[in-house]
């Protein structure tokens, strides 16, 4: 009998594995083991998605005639070995892992039987494919990539090879600030079912037992839980997006509201992360319903850009830059994250423990928030970016290794040094002041770069541009911001950097 190993972020029938075999001919064995919560404390939201979306999708593959075999253990490991054995395994078929560590440690399992492994299938660029496209380029950039991805899956694309509205890109027209009372629709949830509640169940246990051991409490709340679980609903949010949100995706993508955690963003990050759906089918579907319905092209190529470019973009730098990536510390910032993150609150400044808030409610928070605020304080504050990047990979619902290496080391906090972005994505308060509601509720002055009620967001950032002032007069891109740094009077700089110095990644409550 062969056997097929589906893993968690793995759960589609049509995943290459399935697909190579017929289901008379193999057993299915799906693993899901709590020493995940060894090396990783997982947001608990986290955990419940993956861990219902397996029972789920285990019992699917019942009903489509596979034998599938279900097992919680404390390994993985221990669960494959007694399986192999007991249903006398002849050899192991599995697709390939998306992030590269898991790969390495199942080839590290001494197996008694072959593995056979099948190309992944959850991109539309191979690693192989990507390559072959980044080799020529001395450095690279996604807006190339993506007009590469456009014309190669004919997406968004006139009958005479040019794109759609006369220009590849309108991201110019998707960055307005939040007027007054902006508010978006309802996100569309789903009550827990019976199954989701048990995982529920087992997750605060775990919790309990964690905290009692002396290892501390898994992040976030278990509840409300309202995200899909199988692919039928995954879909079910893909169709309320296009009905209800599509249409204004665009012109507010970047604002970020008190009170409105979503806005008009698709929520479809996490079943594109664990393959109950597939990118292509999802790009499709929304180049497909946006012109029928007549969307906007800034807010349709906006929506479709974050899949076809940046998603498959990102995954594909994951493989290319290679094993030795997530070392990378070009800043060499070594500053500990400060208790506050890992407790999600507490931090004093409205804009972070706002956002903290809502990712400590569902394990999400949309990707200005993440890049402007969170990643935004950790490069200017100087903090450790292995440390920060394990802990967006933690708490966020979408995380997983090959999104955040990328995404945080490399976009948000520069650690790379550019082989991603080019230049770092620091700023001020007065940034967040433009494009959000949150200053109006805080302790804090956005106008201040000095004194009590100085935004830390500004004594940090004017710091950070102070502490690397040689290396970034050299970034074209970051000409003006340097200007403005030498028009600082020395006496209010030295105030900057020693105000700098003492909230560095404190908790400043």
């Amino acid at each position: 009998m062969k056997g097929v190993w589906v893993l968690g972020d793995q759960l589609s029938p049509s995943q290459a594995a399935l697909a190579s075999l017929a289901a008379a001919e193999a057993r299915v064995l799906l693993i899901e083991s709590t020493s995940v919560l060894q090396n990783r404390r997982y947001h608990r939201q986290k955990l419940v998605l993956v861990w219902s979306a397996m029972r789920h999708f285990a019992t699917e593959l019942r009903q489509s005639g596979w034998s599938v075999d279900h097992r919680e253990a404390s390994t993985f490991a221990d669960a494959l070995q007694s399986w192999i054995t007991e249903q006398g395994i002849s050899e192991l078929h599995l697709m390939e892992p998306a992030e590269r560590p898991f790969r390495m440690a199942i080839e590290r399992l001494d197996l008694a039987v072959p593995l056979v492994w099948h190309r992944s299938n959850a991109f539309l660029w191979s690693r192989e494919e990507f390559a072959a496209w980044a080799r020529p380029y001395k450095q690279l950039r996604m807006e190339l990539f993506y007009r590469q991805g456009r014309k190669r899956f004919d997406v968004l694309m006139g009958d005479d090879g040019q794109p759609l509205g006369g220009q590849w890109n309108f991201d110019h027209d998707n960055r307005k600030a939040p007027p007054k009372g902006l508010a978006g629709p309802e996100p569309l949830a789903f009550a827990p079912d019976g199954t989701t509640g048990a995982v529920i169940a087992k997750v605060e246990r775990l919790a309990t037992e964690l905290e009692a051991d002396g290892v501390g409490p898994l992040p976030g709340q278990s509840e409300p839980f309202g995200w899909a679980v199988t692919r039928s609903q995954a879909l079910a949010v893909l169709e309320h997006f296009i009905a209800t949100r599509l249409d204004g995706f665009g012109p507010f993508q970047d604002a970020m509201v008190s009170g409105q955690p979503s806005l008009w963003h698709a929520l479809l990050s996490p079943y594109l992360n664990i393959g109950l759906l597939h990118p292509l089918e999802v790009i499709q579907r929304l180049e497909q319903a946006g012109l029928e319905q007549g969307t906007p092209l800034a807010c349709l190529e906006g929506v479709i850009r974050q899949i076809l470019g940046w998603r498959e973009y990102t995954n594909g730098l994951y493989w290319w830059f290679g094993a030795d990536y997530p070392q990378h510390n070009h800043f060499a910032a070594n500053l500990p994250l400060p208790e506050w993150l890992e407790q999600l609150g507490g931090s004093g400044m409205a804009c972070m423990d706002t956002v903290l808030a809502e990712l400590n409610a569902s394990g999400y928070a949309h990707h200005i928030q993440r890049l402007m605020v969170l990643a935004n304080y950790g490069l200017i504050a100087g903090l450790d970016p292995q440390a920060f990047t394990a802990w967006f990979h933690r708490m966020f619902i979408d995380g997983y290794d090959w999104v955040m290496q990328t995404n945080v080391l490399g976009m948000g906090l520069f650690a790379d040094g550019g082989l991603l972005a080019s230049k770092p994505y620091a700023a001020s308060g007065n940034y967040i002041n433009r494009m959000s509601t949150y200053c109006k509720s805080c302790r804090y002055n956005p106008k201040q770069r000095t004194g009590p009620t100085a935004c830390p967001f500004n004594t940090l950032y004017w710091d950070f541009l102070a502490r690397h002032a040689q290396e970034l007069r050299r970034n074209p891109r970051m000409a003006l911001v340097m200007k403005q740094l030498e028009r600082i009077p020395d006496e209010e700089l030295a105030a900057i950097r020693a105000a700098a110095a003492v909230a560095g990644a404190r908790n400043l409550s």
